[in-house]
């Protein structure tokens, strides 16, 4: 019986090991059959699998500054012809603090995909590369920039029945009580504040900065009566300007503003060299493919150029600009980061 059993785990053992030999064979001739087609992906040109064509999603734009400001208007402008043109929903996304570049620096550690852009005016993307001595992006290296879409001047608001009514009237207040000259901006290191700062030492005369945290705080202030005067982006401040509740007695454009056309400029004023515009880029991360920086820009110039869109963006206080592309624009941004470094570092400004 013994004898019998041995024989049959014998045979049993026998048996086990023929069926491994066969599944093996059989598994080593499946995997040598599939082995060209699993190598198959490796062997093809890259790009054989066709890409989806951009965009096929939405595409997010960032405001680096509160709901409201100028950026947020001027992209609810465009929307909905960029998202005719583009196929896709263009969404707005507000991404506010430390004077814009949290938003902006939030952007240039995305994918450079094409589907994360953002609108970023002056203050983050030239005076912060001073102003922030640890900025977690440089704005000669760190975006693919898209196109200039536009340039909003200062205005220089005070209070419509008080003593100054023009800029000759501002200067003598000044000359007569520098300490009680008070100006409000957007806050410390904004265009506003480096603004008034430029004309004050065009001019000769020491101005008191009084930073908000917002263009709306400022012109509370103002209609109050404890401040004297405002230097803030006329965008922000169009609709008091155009109620008379707020007087404009300058903005800093080098021409009048076609839809402000009463409101003389700082050049007619007497300053030439005060002149200060709150120019806004659009950006994405640095590396976006030239064929989807392309295809944005397109559609944003197909979008300015509808009929009567240059009229409601200078509705909002922003006159249209052109460039010659992409590379012009980035040189543009650096040239500007060096033209307003000297006034950063004069104005003692620290990030708050």
């Amino acid at each position: 019986m013994r004898r019998g059993l041995i024989s049959s785990l014998k045979a049993e053992t026998a048996s086990f090991t023929v069926n491994q030999d066969r599944d093996h064979n059989m598994n080593r001739r499946k995997l040598l059959t599939a082995a060209p087609a699993l190598a198959l992906p490796a062997l093809l040109p890259s790009g054989s699998f066709a890409q989806a064509p951009f965009p096929n999603r939405p595409i997010r734009v960032v405001s680096p500054f509160s709901a409201g400001g100028t950026s947020d208007g001027v992209v609810r402008l465009l929307s909905p012809t960029l998202e005719r043109v583009l196929g896709q929903p263009v969404v707005l996304d507000n991404r506010p603090g430390a004077g814009g570049t949290v938003g902006t620096a939030h952007i240039a550690g995305e994918r450079p995909d094409g589907y994360s852009l953002v609108l970023a005016n002056a203050g983050p993307m030239a005076i912060a590369q001073t102003l922030f001595p640890n900025l977690a992006y440089d704005v000669r290296r760190s975006f693919s920039y898209v196109m200039l879409v536009g340039g909003a001047p200062m205005v220089v608001g005070v209070r419509p029945n008080g003593p100054i009514q023009n800029m000759a009237d501002y200067l003598a207040a000044a000359r007569a009580r520098p300490e009680a000259m008070s100006y409000g901006s957007a806050g410390i290191g904004s265009v506003g504040h480096l603004s008034g700062m430029l004309w004050a030492r065009e001019a000769n005369v020491q101005l008191m900065h009084v930073p908000f945290r917002g263009g709306g705080e400022a012109e509370q202030q103002v209609l109050g009566g404890s401040l004297g005067s405002l230097w803030n982006t006329l965008g922000a401040h169009a609709g008091s300007v155009r109620g008379g509740s707020l007087k404009a007695i300058a903005v800093t454009s080098g021409e009048r503003m076609s839809t402000f056309p009463d409101v003389p400029t700082i050049v007619e004023s007497g300053f030439p060299g005060a002149t200060a515009i709150n120019w806004f880029v659009l950006a994405g991360p640095a590396g976006m493919p030239d064929a989807v920086v392309a295809r944005i820009r397109e559609a944003f110039i197909t979008a300015i150029n509808e009929p009567g869109m240059k009229d409601r963006i200078a509705g909002l206080g922003v006159l249209t600009m052109t460039d010659n592309g992409p590379a012009d624009v980035q040189a543009f941004v650096a040239r500007e980061a060096d033209r307003w470094a000297p006034v950063v570092r004069a104005s003692g400004a620290t990030p708050g």
